[in-house]
This record gives C-alpha cells, structure tokens and sequence, in this order.
C-alpha cells in the first residue's frame, strides 16, 4: 500500500517542530506495487524498474525552508491563486506593482505548491531535487529593492534544470557519480541572477541528458529517481530529458524553468507536459557551466506556460559569453516582448508535412484551424535525408566534451572522482543496481566509437548543410514564415541544422495525452517563432492546467 507522507498532515508536522525531534517531511514507501501496475504498459520505456529514488531523501531537501512554508497561511494561499496560477509575467507583475502581491508572497506560494505535491506520495512527480535555502530572504530582498526600469524577470522564481551549474546548490546531472558536484554559476545563471531573478531550486532530468542508458524511461535519474507526468502519472511519458522542466512547469511549481537540448531534449518534455519550449539557434545562448553532451549541439533554453513568458526568459538570459566559442551576441529592441500577440496569422504561410498531414488526424484539425484564420498551408515532402553519423557527433563530442567540463567546472576533486567517461562507465560497476538499473549502453557507445576526428568534422558538416539545404529550399522557394511539425519529431533535424524549434501546446488525445505544435524557422530568428507562436496561443487557447494539480 502506498503511504501517505505524513508532510501533508501539516498538524504532525508541527507537533514534531516544537519538539527536539528532527522534522520529518517525507516519509519514503515501498512502490513495488506501482512498479509492478506498469509491466504491461504498451510503452515498453514506461516498463518501470523503480519510481522512488534509491538514495535521495526529500527531507534534506525539504527540511531547511519548512517552517516559512508551513507559516504561509492557507487562505492567503488560497486567494493567491487567481493573481498567480497559470498567469503569465506581466500579469503577475502587475499585480505587485498594484500592491496586491510581494515577491516573498510569490515565492511562498509555489514553495506551497511544491510542499503540498512533492511530498505526497500519490502526487508527487519526483521533479524538484533541489531548493534554494536563501530564496525567501532573496524574495524579501527584491521587495525592498523593486524600482522602475527593471527587467520582466526581477523577482520571477525560476527552476533550472539539474545539469546547469548554480552556486550554493549540487550539479548532479541525474548522476551519483555527480552527486556532490560544487560548481559556480553558468553563466546563463549569472545572467538571470543579474537581473534579478530569483532561482528556486533544481530539477530532475533523464541522467546524464538521457545520453547513459537505450530503450530506458525518460526523465528517469539515479539521484532523482522516476520523474513522472501530472496529466497521468505513470500513464503518459514525462520526455526527456528536460523532464523535471516540464513536468514543473505544467504542474505551477516556478514562474518558469530552463532546460536544455541536444536533440529533442526541450521538444519533448513541453509537448508531453502541455507547454511551452523554445530550443534556440546554437550559440543564442552560452553552454559553459552546463554538463554537456555535444559541443556542436547543446544549448539551454526557456520552458514556460506562456509564449511571452518564454520569450522574457530567453531574453534575460541573452549575451555572449567568452568562455563558449560558439556564443553571439544578440539583443532585441527594448520591450520586444510586450508586442507579442498583437499580431494575428492571417497571411501567415506555413509548411506541413504530407506524411503528417496523412497520419496524424489532430495535425490535420489543427491545419484547417489555421487555414480558418488565414494562414496558407504548403503541403511538403518530409526530409529524405538519412542523419548518417548522428550518433557519432553525440559519441565523439561526450567523449571530449564531459571531461572537459569535469576540468573546468568540477571544485572538489576528491568528492567527484571520475575524470573520463570510461571512469563514470567503472564507478557504475561498483552498484549496477543502485547506479544503472538500466544499464549504460550509450555510454559504453561512447568509448567504442572510432570515428576518426577527420570523419567526424565531415558527418557535421555534411549533416548541417544537407538539412539547411532542405529548410532553406521549402523556405525560400515557398515563401514560408515557418515549418510545422509535432513535438519532437523533426528535432534531430533542426538540431544538426542548429534552426530553432518552439513547441506550443496544440490539443489533447482522446486519453488525455498532450500533443504540441512545433514552429521551425532559420538560424536567429526566434524573435518570428515567438510572434508566430504567440498568435497560434493566442487563437487556439490550447493548453489546460492537469486536473491533479489544480
């Protein structure tokens, strides 16, 4: 049987805080029972070996800001949530600025949400597996200091993703291997905090960006345990690897998070989670003092509820960075963001794909919506273009990459030992079920594949040209603002193009499984995809809060 943990009984939870006992939050449970409901799940990746975490206990995460949580008074709560759940930056701005919200208050009311979900065994969604223990005496501080002219993201708790470096919390990656990794702050992260923003804790991933073991759950970690999707907890799949990205965001846990992509890894949680995530042109963001996969790849990026808060999120974390070669510097007009959605799609024109077009009925309601709003749909042939090589770069940029970053980023040596892939792959041995319950096929790949570093340069130019070529060609020769496609399933191909990809919520199956609309256009221009998908929010209304988390 399940058991209930005793957190939520807020009463007991105060008999033992006025006590000399230690408090106890959380209460672990045997899921033996909800693992064995799922071996004959139709997903063979959601074929679970375990849900709880073998090694992580909620109460040291939970312990240290319980008692200002536990004080939030319920009704104060409870009227909050017109002001905050589900509504977007500005509005939330708005209402501090009219005196009827503080940033404490704010900050207090997601760490409410994540205390009454998080630590409730039948709720959880084992998403947060970090919290900042200064964020409420942050919060205080940017009430004293709110002024004009600040940035949308002043004051706004955001969660980031547990493979981007922050300061006074561990970088896991999802990994024992991580799991006192002490780093400074990425410096995506120095940006936001410049700004103002307040960051709220971390959260759960696929371990090792899901570049560990194959055929395995997404968003399952040896630190975080099994991430598990609000609109059906071990029904549908949370994607990967941003998962515990996703999966708060649709839960309201943070204004917003940031997640990060090699192939998908933005894509997919959004659109399993029934929101929205922008994966952008390589180099629009800096990867230093992000874990990596592939330095060819990688790049972080915003997911949201909203459109506009997404865009607010990308812009805070804007500028280049001297330590990522690939960075640029970008800055966009002044108050760009408070433009979108004023525009609609009438004369838009937009590519779709027959093979979509013909299989998927959703796709094709979603078409005729915007041929109703008058949008031009031009029906295209999808990309012939084996990806010939596409793991290789994967292989042969981890190979160099993640040991770079162990050099470069990791403070104590001694409590991170490992310093090459091979030794993460030994340290595994040691507790195969502990560390790799799932084996770590992807890592071995790794340290097998013997591409040669003069074939591996010709696999990315050959895959980078080749689908610019297909994009630019629908593009240009068809005048399109965008192409079209669903969640993640052309991921791989804006990837090696590095175009970015926005995923907006489109519909609901019938069982209750999100389903997204996916905009790609060329290098550098999410400023469009953000009007254009603003204007598809804006029409289609698509995405509803899950009902379990109301």
């Amino acid at each position: 049987m399940v058991l209930l943990a005793t957190a939520l009984i807020f009463t007991g939870c105060k008999q033992s805080a006025s006590s000399n006992e230690e408090v106890i939050l959380w209460t672990p449970y045997n899921d033996s029972a909800e693992v064995a409901a799922n071996q004959d799940h139709e997903n063979a990746r959601m074929r679970y070996k375990l849900i709880q975490s073998k090694v992580l206990d909620k109460n040291d995460i939970f312990r240290p800001l319980y008692k200002e949580v536990n004080a939030f008074p319920a009704e104060r709560y409870q009227s909050l949530k017109p002001l905050i759940l589900e509504q977007d930056i500005p509005s939330i701005q708005k209402a501090v600025a009219d005196g009827n919200l503080t940033y404490e208050e704010l900050t207090l009311f997601y760490l409410k949400r994540i205390y009454e979900y998080e630590l409730n065994n039948e709720t959880t969604l084992n998403t947060v597996i970090a919290l900042n223990e200064q964020v409420l005496e942050e919060a205080r501080k940017r009430d004293r200091e709110r002024g004009e002219g600040q940035h949308p993201i002043y004051g706004m708790p955001v969660l980031l993703k547990d493979n981007i470096d922050t300061e006074g919390m561990k970088t896991t990656a999802g990994a024992l291997a991580f799991r006192d990794n002490i780093t400074s702050d990425a410096f995506i992260v120095q940006q936001l905090k410049a700004k103002g923003t307040l960051i709220l804790g971390k959260v759960n991933l696929s371990e090792w960006a899901y570049y560990l073991c194959d055929g395995c759950p997404v968003g399952y970690s040896a630190y975080g345990g099994q991430t598990l999707n609000p609109y059906g907890r071990r029904i549908f799949e949370t994607g990967g690897s941003s998962s515990g990205s996703g999966t708060s965001m649709a839960a309201n846990y943070a204004v917003a998070a940031v997640g990060t992509e090699t192939s998908g890894s933005i894509l997919s949680p959004s659109s399993q989670n029934s929101v929205v995530g922008l994966k952008p042109t390589i180099g629009l963001l800096s990867r230093s003092g992000i874990v990596p996969i592939s330095s060819t790849l990688d790049t972080p990026g915003p997911m949201t509820r909203n459109v506009v808060d997404n865009a607010i999120l990308l812009d805070a974390m804007l500028g280049k960075d001297p330590e990522d070669p690939s960075s640029v510097k970008k800055a966009y007009s002044a108050g760009w963001t408070e433009k979108l959605g004023q525009e609609d799609l009438k004369g838009k024109r937009f590519g779709a794909f027959t093979n979509l077009i013909e299989r998927d009925s959703i796709y094709r309601e979603t078409l005729e919506f915007l041929k109703s709003r008058g949008v031009e749909i031009v029906e295209l042939e999808p990309p012939a273009i084996p990806l010939d090589g596409f793991l290789s770069i994967l292989n042969l940029d981890m190979k160099a990459d993640l040991p770079a970053y162990i050099a470069k980023n990791v403070r104590d040596t001694q409590a991170v030992s490992v310093r090459t892939v091979q030794d993460i792959m030994d340290f595994n041995l040691l507790d195969t079920l502990v560390r790799i319950p799932y084996g770590q096929a992807r890592l071995e790949a790794v340290v097998t594949d013997s591409t040669s570093a003069e074939e591996l340069q010709r696999i990315k130019s050959d895959l980078e040209n080749t689908t610019r070529t297909y994009f630019n060609n629908a593009m240009d020769t068809h005048q399109l603002d965008a192409v079209l496609s669903i969640n993640n399933y052309h991921a791989a191909y804006a990837a090696v193009a590095k175009y970015p990809a926005l995923t907006v919520p489109m519909a609901y199956k019938a069982d209750g499984e999100p389903i997204s609309l996916t905009f790609i256009a060329k290098s550098f221009e999410e400023p469009k995809l953000l009007r254009l998908g603003a204007a598809y929010e804006k029409a289609s209304k698509a995405r509803k809060i899950p009902e379990g988390y109301k």
